[in-house]
């Protein structure tokens, strides 16, 4: 589950709405219902897949699944949808036991999803895609880009940002 919000970005509300049928995990997508009932497809990483494959083989094959819920992907041990006071304790729960003092919540991974990707150079329009926003002033809020990286990507792509030190350089 915590793979899956990582990798993919989702809102708690589209993870626990996940269908088994909307995985495409050979094509490495996710077909995902979001707000006002937009249909998009997102990638998910391997390790997600791998992970979501493993759940399902061998936890969730064991649930008395509940009429309704035979697609549902991630189901609680009474084999019905989780409720989102689930997915918030147990994101809590893990979080305190690996010694994390800082309030996590579904939404962090979502956050962390989209911020790695635009540290790691990815088009703000793709992320715009893959998170379901209506406008890219939407997602530019989490793009948060600290001060050191900014200045950093400004040292090693803008042209003048070096001219001082290439300068030096030459005198030198």
């Amino acid at each position: 589950m915590l793979e899956v919000l990582y990798s993919s970005g989702l809102r708690v509300t589209e993870l626990l709405n996940l269908r088994l049928t909307n995985c495409f995990f050979t094509e490495g997508f996710v077909r995902v219902l979001g707000k006002g009932d937009k249909v998009r497809l997102v990638p998910i990483g391997e390790d997600a897949m791998h992970y979501t494959r493993i759940y399902v083989e061998h936890v969730r094959s064991q649930l008395d699944v509940q009429k309704g819920d035979e697609d549902t992907i991630f189901l609680n041990l009474r084999g019905k949808q989780l409720s989102r006071i689930t997915v918030f304790t147990t994101i809590k729960k893990l979080a305190e036991e690996a010694g994390i003092k800082k309030t996590i919540s579904p939404h962090t991974f979502r956050h962390s999803f989209a911020t790695h990707l635009i540290e790691g150079g990815a088009d703000l329009r793709a992320v715009q895609q893959m998170l379901g926003h209506e406008s890219i002033t939407t997602t530019e809020i989490y793009t948060h880009l600290d001060r050191d990286y900014l200045q950093q990507t400004l040292r090693e792509f803008h042209p003048r940002a070096n001219s001082r030190e290439q300068g030096a350089r030459r005198r030198g």
